[in-house]
């Protein structure tokens, strides 16, 4: 459950592959093989490429000027052009490292990004988009492993949960909601049917949303090209921990599947210190079980070589304990489900491969329940129903060598029913139901100019028009300057904007006692980035990048009622390295400071709760014809107790500092099935995460996964 790295499998065939962009293209593609007869003929790799997803975030890049690669999961949706290239024309694209995808050169990109694999995230061990993240850049997240719940924190680069756009096969989840534990829970989304996770940031927040103050995180599901493969995976460990999952997915004539469940639940019951939230009378955690169940499926039709259509849907179910940091025998539960559907169509317009257009509908569905017994006497429940109608059309056009355009149209409509019960005589009048609901456009435009051959600039302009506020207009210019062929320089500016929730404005939140607020104003302000990409060696590489946001009304909860509490200023810095140190043997560095100060109000000056100023991970990994062995050590500075401290604590101390050591090893048994364990917490000491939020000693996690 804890967060692990990304370790050896970012090392492709000799060079080291950090991540892709959204639809950038490395790696040349594998030779195709076609048989007549007795005889074998071998087409060489060509590196003219037709691009056939179009789910990604388009902002496209190769990670620290490595040589282009293309991995498996993204050459499976390219279709090789026609045409063959001559011995001497190959060797030529090969030496000037030239991809060129629906007839374009791939634009670099001028803020980071980072992907991670399906099969890197089998390696971390993570069973949660959050534990995920965990392990990239720029991230302080506190919100995943032993106790963790909605409360503890997800931060990125300072930036809360509801202040960064997350998608799903490119289409808009979450719902803005802020009460109820209704926020984005990203643990419950777990990663047996992801094939890969992309984070971008900068111009991305044109193209997806002004409320991406720190970044867009799109979750790719699996699509399988091959005949058809089967994956099942069983796992159990330390204080019930049970993982298990199924999938199966494949390949029919035009038709291209993949469908699957999987299951993660513990019970969390572990020995806690005094003082620890939620400290049962036997000294154990108390009401800190979760069980997530996750149903997903897609279908994809490739009408011909130009037109694609794909339905895909994702479903989740949570049911978990809530701790709210140590109330005594905190009792609230909460119940979390989740749907998504989107149909989306694409083509190559036109007579060439120059002009792409998509267009997409979805529905995203969450209804939260929370409820628990109040001084075990009254009774107090919430529950809440958020849907979302999304709509977009979009077209990325290569006018000239020089100039890409990329535009369109983006539609959302939020509906919105909540209910809220207390038997406490004191706050039965807020006992209430609220419907409500709004829609936003937007219009948007990225332009992408290649000045000089080594220096891109970026213009974008997004238009929202709102039904509840005003229309807002939202900037953002970004630039990268190629010094070498293995140095480049990049910066990004983005003007943000993110509305209040509408549970913020209209519905009392009876679990917390928080009172809503109509006359709340929207976050505004922008958002930053400064860095430089480098390859020391071709086997030694890093990624480093100042970033920073300058937040005006950010919204906060003050004497029980939301309010805009003024000014919010964030600085800090990230930065990956990536060493292949042997074919078997990597290593790698990930290191985020983060500085967010609140510039008024009663907390003028400090930095905000629960964020840590400094984390830091280091992974060792060998990988060696189906072995691997990986050893992780993470830090984390402590961050302000703030919330819920205990009774005496200045709310102004930090927790402690901690180091944690894991191990985590794959063991092949026979072709296609192998042996996985893990260790966490080598030292064996039980240390405070966040505020009142315990880790426990050594914990194990054994189980088997097979593929055919």
């Amino acid at each position: 459950m804890k967060r692990r790295l990304l370790l050896p499998t970012v090392f492709l065939h000799g060079s080291i592959l950090l991540g892709t962009s959204a639809q950038a293209v490395a790696m040349p593609v594998a030779a195709n093989e076609e048989r007549t007869g007795s005889r074998q003929t071998v087409n060489k790799p060509q590196t003219i490429l037709r691009l056939k997803e179009f789910d990604r975030p388009l902002t496209r890049a190769v990670w620290l000027l490595a040589k282009p690669t293309v991995s498996t999961a993204i050459s499976q949706s390219l279709q090789l052009d026609e045409q063959t290239p001559s011995d001497n024309e190959a060797e030529e694209d090969e030496a000037e490292e030239e991809i060129v995808v629906e007839g374009k050169k791939v634009p670099a990109n001028t803020a980071p990004i980072y992907t991670i694999t399906g099969e890197e995230i089998d390696k971390q061990g993570a069973t949660s988009v959050t534990e995920v993240l965990q392990s990239l850049p720029g991230f302080a997240i506190n919100d995943a492993g032993f106790g963790a719940d909605i409360h503890t924190g997800f931060y990125y680069r300072g930036t809360t949960t509801n202040q960064n756009t997350f998608l799903l096969n490119g289409r808009p989840i979450g719902s803005n909601v802020n009460t109820y534990h209704g926020a984005t829970d990203l643990n419950t989304f777990l990663t047996g049917g992801i094939d890969r996770i992309e984070l971008s940031s900068g111009t991305a927040s044109t193209l997806y949303g002004s409320e991406a103050f720190g970044g867009v995180v799109n979750i790719l599901t699996k699509e399988e090209i091959a005949p058809i493969k089967f994956s099942a995976l069983a796992q159990g460990g330390s204080y019930g921990q049970q993982n298990y999952r199924a999938g199966v997915a494949g390949t029919l004539n035009a038709l291209s599947y993949a469908i699957g469940y999987e299951r993660f639940q513990a019970d969390n019951d572990y020995l806690v210190p005094r003082g620890a939230a939620n400290r049962g009378p036997d000294g154990r955690l108390f009401n800190g079980d979760t069980k997530f169940d996750n149903y997903f499926g897609r279908l994809t039709y490739r009408v011909d070589s130009r037109h694609t259509l794909r339905l895909d849907a994702y479903a989740n179910t949570s049911r978990k304990g809530l701790l709210y940091f140590g109330f005594p025998l905190q009792r609230d539960r909460l119940e979390h489900d989740g749907l998504n559907i989107g149909l989306s169509w694409n083509a190559l317009i036109g007579g060439s491969d120059d002009s792409i257009l998509t267009a997409t509908i979805g529905y995203n569905r969450d209804n939260f329940n929370t409820f628990g017994p109040t001084q075990s006497v009254f009774f107090r429940r919430g529950a809440l129903e958020s849907q979302g109608l999304t709509a977009r059309v979009e077209h990325n056009w290569q006018i000239l060598t020089f100039y890409n355009l990329r535009y369109g149209l983006d539609l959302r409509s939020e509906f919105f029913e909540g209910e809220t019960l207390s038997t406490v005589p004191s706050l039965t009048r807020f006992n209430a139901a609220e419907k409500r609901d709004r829609t936003n456009t937007a219009l948007f435009v990225l332009n992408t100019f290649k000045i000089l051959a080594n220096v891109q600039l970026e213009l974008g302009l997004r238009q929202n028009f709102n039904t509840e506020y005003d229309s807002s207009t939202n900037p953002s210019v970004g630039t990268r300057w190629d010094i070498t062929s293995d140095i480049a320089l990049r910066g990004s500016w983005v003007s943000v904007r993110r509305n209040p929730g509408l549970d913020q404005l209209y519905l009392f939140d009876t679990v917390h006692n928080w009172l809503p607020n109509p006359d709340l104003e929207p976050e505004t302000g922008s958002a930053w980035t400064a860095g430089i990409d480098f390859k020391v060696t071709s086997s030694l590489s890093a990624q480093l990048t100042y970033f920073g946001n300058r937040l005006e009304n950010r919204l906060s909860v003050v004497a029980g009622r939301w309010q805009n509490i003024g000014l919010v200023n964030t600085n800090g810095f990230e930065a990956g390295v990536r060493w292949k140190l042997t074919p078997q043997l990597s290593a790698l560095f990930n290191y985020t400071y983060t500085d967010a100060r609140t510039e008024s109000g009663v907390e003028q000056g400090l930095q905000l709760s629960t964020i840590p100023f400094s984390v830091a991970q280091i992974g060792i990994g060998y990988d060696w014809n189906g072995w691997q062995l990986n050893f992780y050590a993470n830090y984390n500075s402590g961050s302000r107790r703030a919330l819920f401290a205990e009774t005496g604590v200045d709310t102004r101390s930090f927790s402690s500092s901690w180091l944690n050591l894991d191990l985590n090893a794959r063991i092949p048994i026979v072709q296609n099935v192998a042996f996985l364990v893990y260790l966490e917490n080598l030292a064996d000491v039980s240390y405070e995460r966040v505020n009142r939020i315990y880790q426990p000693g050594l914990t194990f996690r054994v189980g088997l996964s097979a593929a055919f």
